[in-house]
């Protein structure tokens, strides 16, 4: 069969036909997809679940793996960051069952706070690391992943970006599983990993990288017989075919698919005749350094040209413009490449990021904004739609770090400065991912917070997943919910506030106002159905009452509300979620609800 498939669902086509029989994950732009396409698979030997985050889907996924399971753990590059701990452990331990750990790297980045290299992971924990430059390779790569990992008892990392996740490609494949019979978890000392037998493994570790580097070499390729080489990979492979056509007789390229390890050899070859070397490749010089080592320790000098000596830029994504902007640069005095061949690119103006209209958050903010008015406080953010807090006119987010450090960080704000008062938001996915341990430490050490757990019964921002609060499985059967105030309250927080941030405003804020003039730790959950989920019963609209105060728009800034070139105040019907929040603010009663017929 012929199907045009996204980067993402080719990983997941491939993972199904070679045989995964355990995917776990966490929702994470951009990677969902992998995790998403796979839950429309069904097998008899075939499981799928959204673990609570990315270490407790890597450890079901190793748990898998050594009662020999093919198993998937996917999750984007902060992601591995939390699955650090158990990864770095399970190169030493080893796995059983082919272990592909699938991580997305967001160079730009569009949608994570770091551009983080997952490259550099795999040199850190001595891991062998594919690099796919398009959907379709992605997708042949898949089944020697789980085979290097099988033969040699390790996990595999396995990295795209998002330009290679979310490009689609037409694929040709048959749609027949890999069946393989799990032989089931056998007893063995290798699976406890104390200190001495950590040394030996480490050891055979190094030993196996060595064995493998010819094997994975083949997936490396060299292409033409220029003088100037070109080492790359991943995506950037296809801007640099497209920035030297017309020139391809002057180059060589060196297309990178496994960039760790590489192998000596392989490498000598094609630098042996080449006048200079050019490393175009995304986020860190991962590439340039190998190779400038494996030239150095063989005596030989060629001149380099890459992010080390700032030809090529360290951050954001690289496009062919930009890659024949560095070829122009370091070819200059030949002057055969002229810039701007393709004219200038059109730009596009640049938006404010912002909450959806109707969104629930929006209202919980500015009632939590108006009950802590005049008084000196320290508002800290999370990871998730609620990010966008910091965004005015609401403008409740004075901090951002990463997943759960809303509710840690205010404790270190409230240790360092106790005379301001600290509110943390969190939204409900990530309070389970790792925001519980922050409470329980801020109940354990007695440190006199608000949290505001942002609840609205979805994974927003990565597409609607399910989590623990909101009781649902992957497939959308029952799962068990955990219910939110219950684990506040197990853990021994007394001072809990429920609000339905569509209810009265006024009311709302008064009630906050008076849970936060006692300095104790306490808990506030805002709880309402992200608006894109729930079906429109209403919209609302400004009447001839509206005196062009421009308050509504001021205040919630909600992109539903707008005003035409006369100044004329409107709300498009369209965005519209009926949450009337503006409403609250509108002192001549010109805004009025209309039914949807």
């Amino acid at each position: 069969m012929k199907k045009v498939l996204m980067g993402n669902e080719a990983v997941a086509y491939s993972l199904f036909i070679n045989g995964v029989n355990v995917a776990v994950g966490y929702p994470g732009t951009p990677s969902t997809e992998v995790i998403e396409t796979l839950k429309n698979f069904h097998d008899d030997d075939f499981y799928v679940e959204w673990s609570t985050n990315e270490k407790v889907a890597l450890e079901i996924a190793a748990g898998a793996s050594l009662a020999g399971a093919r198993t998937v753990a996917t999750m984007k590059q902060v992601g591995l960051n939390v699955a650090a701990d158990p990864l770095l452990s399970l190169s030493v331990v080893g796995v059983e069952g082919g272990l592909i750990v699938f991580v997305a790297d967001d160079p730009g980045p569009h949608s994570s706070q770091t551009e983080q290299d997952t490259r550099n992971f795999a040199r850190f924990c001595n891991l062998p690391v594919f690099d796919p430059s398009s959907p379709e390779e992605a997708f042949e790569l898949i089944k020697p992943a789980f085979e290097i990992s099988e033969k040699y008892k390790i996990p595999v990392l396995f990295r795209m970006t998002t330009r290679v996740c979310h490009s689609n490609q037409s694929i040709e494949f048959e749609l027949k599983r890999e069946k393989r019979k799990i032989k089931g978890f056998e007893k063995k000392p290798d699976w406890v990993i104390l200190p001495a037998l950590s040394y030996i493994k480490h050891m055979e570790l190094e030993q196996k990288l060595q064995d493998m580097k010819k094997e994975l070499s083949a997936y490396n390729r060299i292409e033409g017989r220029g003088k100037i080489g070109i080492v790359t990979g991943g995506v950037s492979y296809f801007y640099v075919k497209e920035a030297i056509k017309g020139f391809e007789d002057l180059f060589s390229i060196l297309k990178i698919t496994v960039a760790h390890p590489l192998d000596e050899g392989f490498i000598l070859e094609f630098a042996k005749d080449k006048e200079m070397l050019i490393f175009i490749e995304e986020l860190d010089p991962v590439l340039e350094e190998e190779v400038k080592l494996i030239l150095f320790e063989n005596g030989k000098f060629i001149p380099i040209y890459g992010k080390r000596n700032s030809y090529v830029q360290f951050a954001g994504e690289l496009d062919v413009d930009k890659v024949r902007d560095i070829f122009y640069k370091v070819l200059s005095d030949k002057r055969f490449l002229k810039k701007n061949t393709f004219g200038d690119v059109l730009q596009i103006p640049k938006r404010q990021a912002q909450l959806c209209a109707g969104c629930p958050h929006r209202s919980s903010f500015l009632i939590v904004k108006y009950a802590a008015k005049g008084q000196d406080v320290i508002f800290t953010g999370d990871i998730g739609c609620y990010t966008l807090g910091f965004a005015k006119p609401i403008s409740t987010t004075d901090t951002c770090l990463c997943m759960g450090a809303s509710i840690t960080m205010a404790q270190g704000f409230k240790i360092a400065d106790g005379s301001k008062k600290v509110i943390a938001f969190i939204g409900d996915s990530t309070f389970f991912h790792s925001g519980i341990t922050g409470l329980v430490n801020s109940y354990y050490n007695r440190h006199n917070i608000t949290v505001c757990i942002l609840d609205n019964l979805t994974t927003g921002m990565t597409g609607f997943q399910p989590h623990p609060g909101t009781g649902k499985k992957i497939y959308g059967e029952e799962g068990r919910k955990v219910s939110i105030e219950s684990l506040v309250k197990g853990i021994g927080i007394e001072k809990i506030l429920v609000i339905d941030p569509y209810s009265d405003f006024t009311e709302n804020v008064d009630k906050v106002r008076e849970f936060l003039n006692n300095d104790q730790l306490g808990v506030i959950v805002f709880r309402r159905e992200c608006a894109n989920l729930k079906s429109r019963e209403s919209y609302f609209k400004i009447n001839q009452n509206c005196l062009k105060c421009r308050v509504c728009l001021k205040v919630t800034g909600c992109p539903a509300i707008d005003e035409d070139e006369n100044g004329n105040i409107f709300i498009d019907s369209a965005l519209c979620n009926s949450c009337g929040l503006c409403k609250n603010f509108c002192r001549y009663s010109a805004i009025e609800k209309v039914m949807v017929k």
